[in-house]
């Protein structure tokens, strides 16, 4: 985040410089934190992450992978993940999916 950003820019930044893709409307999931989203760094820094989710089903623009933020850059079905999902984020995809199992009129 960078000072004086709300969160929505935030996401439609980080989307952007991620992806290179643009979000036309964002909905508010949830913010989450605490033990579930502890991460260890590959070079030793240890976080506890807080992190505030978006679901983006409109977006223009198309995927551009860049090597420094992710290993690979793919759509996937929500009932076909893939298992390697970085530990902090699998919580936050079992959430949505649990909340859209419940109400399939949100898909």
């Amino acid at each position: 985040m960078e000072l004086g950003e709300t969160l929505e820019q935030v996401a439609h930044r980080e989307l952007f410089e991620e992806t290179g893709l643009s979000a036309k409307n964002l909905k508010l999931i949830n913010t989450y934190s605490g033990q579930d989203f502890y991460y260890q760094y590959p070079h030793g820094d240890e976080v506890y992450n807080v992190v505030t989710a978006f679901e983006c089903k409109e977006y223009s623009g198309r995927l551009i992978h860049d090597e420094e933020e992710a290993t690979m850059l793919q759509f996937f079905p929500l009932g076909d993940l893939p298992k390697n999902i970085s530990p902090p984020d699998r919580p936050i995809l079992e959430d949505y999916i649990g909340s859209n199992s419940k109400n399939p009129s949100n898909h």
